[in-house]
């Protein structure tokens, strides 16, 4: 029989960057995955390939729609759909190559089949029909998640698809009707709306990007609305007839009231994701959950099993890759006997859309619930001078920090390249810096990321530029 130090269920980002810091630390690791090919959701059919398509759909907008005011001057761009998902797979084919890569350069053995945990120490390995015991003084569950499904609506991943369908659909729908305005949703939305679909979303909450702050959400919508989205909020899908050409979705006020059709070509459902947990054998083991189905951690990611630990979206917290990642880096440095740590107050998120939104850390409406008295910097790219001359004016950098000791709190952002801007505010809250830290930092002119600069001056009612 086998034996390990460790072995890890899963090798999405939390799986595989865990089993790569154990084996940096000394461990003998093996990783178990179900799936042909390693990088869970993430790498094969969620974060990489969405952001091929993003990347591919925003330069057939700007040919068609930009060049020409900078004086570039091209024939109309024709979509080879085939193609563009042939530069998407290239994508998701050089991630994976380079996930085999780091195992074999790590020396971590690859178990292809379905991990079931026997209780401490043990994990049967399952394909084809035939199944091995190994041993191990160590489990980490990275199993990831999965698809949220609306009851009574049936994925077929051609007509109603989830986000797996929509990244890989073998024409632009005329009409696209997605269901849930939350990242995955409008990220995907803005795909097809590039490439010529009519976009209707349909979210149960009054407001779009649930969770993110409220005033970015509120110009965010607007910005997209310009671009073609059109949005039906404090809604929701009950129903969707596939028995004619197009589908018929049945729609009816979230409060309750008179029900209206719409018809589509594609419907996507996009509500959320649960954890996975399906065949692992938690019950059985004796691996506690909590009662929304996320396996049940202490501050140290062990579980109710000696021995056996969870991390990144199958635990609470955001679903994020890079919130996995980190998790998976702590677990593997406790097992060491070292000192994991994962700072939650620092975790960035972002909308790769165009523009994109960016965030980390406490929102407006958190800060008010709390209680906590900020002050408030804003400054928007329209006095930017580098977002001026590119024509790239949409939206503002928000900076919200403690009213008494001016630690900066939060920071939000709706503009071009917002997602790479956040980190240097994810910098300075590690160390705990404040506004007036950012503020006295100088920055590259001409940079978007002046404008971060003038939000931290503007906590302090001094902005330069506006």
């Amino acid at each position: 029989m086998a034996s390990y130090d460790l072995v890890v269920i899963g090798t999405g980002p939390g799986g595989y960057v865990c089993a790569v810091r154990a084996a940096q630390l000394g461990m003998k690791v093996a990783v178990v995955e179900k799936n042909a090919t390693l990088g869970g959701t993430c790498l094969n059919v969620g974060c990489m390939p969405s952001k091929a398509l993003l990347h591919a759909s925003e330069m057939f907008e700007e040919a068609g729609h930009s060049f020409a005011k900078m004086g570039v001057s091209v024939s109309a761009p024709k979509l080879e759909l085939p193609a563009m998902m042939n530069f998407k797979q290239q994508g998701i084919d050089g991630n994976v190559k380079g996930v085999e890569f780091l195992m074999k350069k790590n020396k971590i053995d690859v178990l292809k089949g379905t991990g079931k945990i026997l209780g401490t120490g043990k994990v049967e390995i399952s394909a084809d029909g035939k199944s091995q015991t190994i041993e191990t003084k160590n489990i980490v569950i990275a199993t990831g998640s999965d698809i949220a499904r609306l009851k009574g609506i049936e994925i077929d991943e051609k007509r109603i698809v989830s986000s797996t369908g929509a990244l890989s659909l073998d024409k632009v729908p005329g009409k696209l009707l997605i269901v849930g305005a939350g990242v995955i949703g409008l990220e995907l939305g803005s795909v097809w709306k590039r490439l010529g679909a009519e976009v209707v979303v349909v979210e149960f909450l009054d407001r779009i990007l649930p969770g993110m702050d409220g005033e970015i959400a509120k110009q965010f919508q607007r910005i997209l609305e310009k671009q073609g989205f059109a949005f039906k909020l404090g809604a929701k899908v009950t129903a969707v007839d596939t028995s004619g050409k197009t589908l018929k979705a049945t729609i009816e006020p979230a409060s309750g009231g008179a029900a209206e059709t719409l018809e589509a070509d594609v419907v996507l459902v996009a509500i959320g994701r649960v954890p996975y947990t399906d065949g692992l054998g938690l019950k059985e083991a004796g691996v506690a959950l909590d009662p929304r189905g996320r396996v049940q951690i202490d501050p140290h990611f062990a579980t109710s099993v000696k021995g056996v630990y969870a991390i990144g979206d199958v635990v609470a917290g955001p679903m994020l890759a890079h919130k996995a990642e980190d998790e998976g880096v702590a677990v593997a440095e406790i097992i060491a006997g070292q000192a994991g740590h994962v700072n939650y107050d620092v975790i960035p998120g972002v909308v790769y859309t165009t523009p994109e939104v960016s965030s980390v850390g406490k929102t407006e409406e958190e800060l008010k619930q709390a209680g906590v008295a900020y002050t408030v910097g804003k400054f928007p790219f329209t006095a930017n001078g580098r977002s001026k001359v590119n024509q790239t004016t949409d939206g503002f950098v928000k900076i919200l920090a403690d009213a008494k000791t001016d630690r900066v709190l939060g920071v939000h952002i709706i503009g071009r390249e917002a997602g790479e801007m956040i980190h240097e505010a994810c910098v300075l809250m590690e160390f705990g810096g404040s506004a007036e830290d950012l503020a006295r930092t100088c920055h590259a002119h001409p940079t978007r990321s002046e404008a971060v600069k003038e939000a931290a001056l503007a906590v302090g009612k001094r902005a330069i530029h506006m």
